[in-house]
Order: C-alpha cells, then sequence, then structure tokens
C-alpha cells in the first residue's frame, strides 16, 4: 500500500492514499481530540461537539441541509469521538470527491453551535449514554475503564455524565474547539481515486482558515495497581458479561508486533484458543474474544465473554489458564505459522476499501506520528518467535496488572477474589 503524506504550511497534515481505478473515495478529517484531553468539568464535549458539527454552518444552516446535500451524493457519511481523537468522514463515488471535500471541510471549519439546536441534542446524546448502558456487552468495557483508571481521563466514559451533557452551553464548545481544533493538530486523508496534486491544493484552500498555534496537552494516564481488582454492577441478565484485562504498554511500543500475535493466538477467529476451549469444547459462552487496544501512553489487552450465569467462576479459571499456559509453554511453530497466516489475509481483506485505508493511516499518524505500511506491519509479524511469545506472556500475565469487570447477578465483588489471580 502506497500513501504520501504532506505538510501544509499552517501545520495541518494531508495523507494521499492511491488506489487505482477504485469507484470510490474517502474524505476523512481527523483531530487530536477526545475524552483523554477534557477535564472532569468537560468530560463529554468532544463526542457532544461531534454531534455538533453535523447541525449546521453559515453556508449549510440546518442539519437538513448537511444530510440532504451529502445523501445527494449517495455518500456513506458519519463521525466517531474516542479518548484519542475525533473524525468526521464521508465516501463517495471517485466521481464526486470535490463536493464531498466541500461539504465534510465546511462541517468541520464552520460549525454554527446555535443553542437551540445544542438543546435538543442534549436529549438525543442522553439516550445514546442511555442505549448502551443497557447493552451490557458493551457497557462492561465501560465499567473496566473505571476499575483500570478510576477518577482520571482514561477512566471516564467518552459519551460523559447526564449532568454534564446538561451543562453544555454555545461557549463551552467554541472554547474547546479553540483550544484543540488547531490546524497542527488536525489531519486530513484521502483515500481511492484522485488526482493528488489537485486534491492537495483544494485541501489547502478548503481550511485555510484553520486555527492556528499551540493546542492544550493532555493529564499522561497514572497507572499504580498493587493486585488483581475486581469490579461489578448488578444487572437481571441472562447471561454474565465479563471482560479480564491485562496492563501491557503504548502504540509505539517495539513490542506491538509481538503482542498482535500473542492476543489472536488467545482469541482470533474460530480456531484460537479461547474459543476452541470455552465455546466449542466447554459449551460455556457463545462468544469469547481477545484484543489488544494501545494508546498514546498506555496499553491494555482484554478478553471479554458472554457466559453462563452459573458457570462464570468456571470461565474465569478457564480464561486465566489459557493465560498461563502461554507463560509455561512454549507456542509450537505450526500454531505460530497458522496465527501469521491469519493476521496477513484478515489485515488485507480489512484493507480492501478506500475508507478501511483512509483509518488504517489516520489511526497510527494521530497516535504515533508514523505509518508503517501493511507491508511493514507483515515483516514485524514475521519476525515474531515462540520465545517472543512466551517472554511477553510472562511480562503481562502477572497479578499487579490483572482486572476482572462483570455485569450480571452478582452484588458481593469479593466472591471473586480467592481464584481470580494467577497462581
Amino acid at each position: 500500500m502506497k500513501f504520501n503524506k504532506t505538510i501544509l504550511k499552517s501545520g495541518l497534515r494531508v495523507i494521499t492514499v492511491p488506489m487505482t481505478d477504485n469507484p470510490s473515495v474517502t474524505v476523512l478529517v481527523m483531530v487530536e481530540a477526545g475524552s483523554k484531553y477534557e477535564t472532569k468539568k468537560q468530560n463529554g464535549i468532544s463526542h457532544f461537539l461531534e454531534h455538533m458539527v453535523f447541525k449546521g454552518t453559515p453556508r449549510r444552516p440546518k442539519a437538513s441541509d448537511i444530510s440532504r446535500e451529502l445523501d445527494s451524493l449517495g455518500a456513506h457519511y458519519n463521525a466517531f469521538t474516542t479518548q484519542e481523537f475525533t473524525g468526521y468522514y464521508a465516501k463517495v463515488a471517485a466521481t464526486r470527491l470535490d463536493e464531498a471535500l466541500d461539504v465534510v471541510s465546511d462541517m468541520y471549519m464552520n460549525p454554527l453551535f446555535e443553542e437551540a439546536e445544542i438543546k435538543k441534542e442534549k436529549g438525543v446524546i442522553i439516550e445514546e449514554v442511555r442505549m448502551y448502558n443497557d447493552l451490557p456487552q458493551r457497557h462492561v468495557h465501560d465499567v473496566l475503564s473505571e476499575l483500570m483508571f478510576g477518577d482520571q481521563p482514561a477512566g471516564w466514559s467518552v459519551l460523559g455524565t447526564e449532568d454534564n451533557i446538561r451543562s453544555f452551553g454555545r461557549e463551552d464548545f467554541v472554547e474547546y474547539r479553540k483550544d484543540h481544533y488547531v490546524s497542527s493538530a488536525t489531519t486530513v486523508l484521502v483515500a481511492g481515486s484522485f488526482d493528488e496534486k489537485k486534491t492537495i491544493e483544494k485541501i489547502e484552500k478548503a481550511f485555510a482558515t484553520a486555527v492556528a498555534g499551540q493546542k492544550k496537552s493532555k493529564l499522561a494516564v497514572v497507572e499504580n495497581q498493587v493486585e488483581p481488582a475486581v469490579k461489578t454492577k448488578f444487572k437481571e441478565t441472562d447471561q454474565t458479561h465479563l471482560v479480564i484485562a491485562t496492563r501491557t504498554f503504548p502504540i509505539s511500543d517495539e513490542r506491538l508486533a509481538a503482542m498482535t500475535v500473542l492476543t489472536t493466538i488467545l482469541g482470533g477467529g474460530m480456531s484460537s484458543r479461547l474459543f476452541s476451549k470455552l465455546r466449542d469444547e466447554m459449551g460455556i459462552c457463545y462468544y469469547v474474544r481477545a484484543s489488544h487496544d494501545a494508546s498514546t501512553d498506555h496499553g491494555d489487552l482484554t478478553i471479554s465473554a458472554g457466559v453462563d450465569n452459573a458457570r462464570v467462576e468456571e470461565a474465569i479459571k478457564e480464561i486465566l489458564n489459557q493465560c498461563k499456559l502461554l507463560k509455561d509453554q512454549i507456542v509450537g511453530e505450526a500454531e505460530l505459522k497458522k496465527v501469521r497466516d491469519y493476521i496477513s489475509g484478515t489485515t488485507l481483506l480489512e484493507l480492501e476499501t478506500s475508507e478501511s485505508r483512509a483509518e488504517y493511516c489516520g489511526f497510527q499518524e494521530i497516535l504515533k506520528k508514523k505509518i508503517d505500511t501493511p507491508e511493514e506491519f507483515m515483516e514485524k509479524i514475521s519476525k515474531v518467535t515462540a520465545a517472543d511469545i512466551q517472554n511477553l506472556a510472562r511480562e503481562i500475565f502477572v497479578n499487579n496488572g490483572l482486572n476482572l469487570a462483570i455485569i450480571g447477578k452478582f452484588k458481593d465483588e469479593a466472591v471473586f477474589k480467592p481464584y481470580f489471580k494467577f497462581d
């Protein structure tokens, strides 16, 4: 995969990802503004601001003006907010790139933040919060964040609290945007079939008035765990949703490739160890998966599952056992080859579309200011050895980084503590 990076005089970064003869093109604007950049009083404003960008500009005064124009282009469009960044995108036929760029740049650069729209959107976002709280398989990850990071930005919900959402007014959005939506913290990505030179010129013009200056920084994550930790949330559910997590390292760490292989051995695909053991052999769950989340200043490996209420202890013990096996036994060459091939194949499949390539480059640029091509990434994967996996397992699967979050019919966290630990 080829890409080109251009830094404009304003500091704004432009990344172009050409895809010859691709029928589509994606415009993605990403900014280093997420919940980690918020204060306690501001918690939720990054996500709320993302909503407000779709509510009108001087040229397109109503939300319906924006949606109608994008719909008329046949666009797929949306936005997303994380702890580290916010993104706005539109995917259109390659022939409609100029129109999509005009709409997305206008939204990003010129939001109105009208009080009447803010008031209406408060109700929408509060219902979004309640919707996700009603989805235990998702909400359990919020419980985990609270457990692992407590009362600091990494432990807060990206959506914010209902009280905060109700409190925000126009000046809050104006000030937050001024502090964080600056050109040096903004990356514009275009992936698909297009003329690179002309497109960069149009981007420079569209973002010419972007706010300059230094953006406000975020607080560093503090981690001081000394023993296994458990947090439960009682809910009348038909199954128990749990996440077991251990602390790892940031995205810039050289062991990221080894972590990708280790995570895939545990929970990547239907032949992974956790899927084979918990679902196929024990019949204890429908879903079980492992993933690694690496951000700018911390990381965690999570194993999540929805299990029979009567077999929770059994599930937890087996998950810990599968982790321990990676510490105690070297991975065989046949399994290691299978996992490398799985990662290679899924990586290529996941990069078939213009939006996936834009996101692939954007996430790396925002989080580590460096983009590894899929080919470079796979080269690193090919060099991971069985010894690398065992050494990494011995480092991360330790009691002073072990966490358990549960949503289900449990009120007493103490019942888990006797067995929730590595021997």
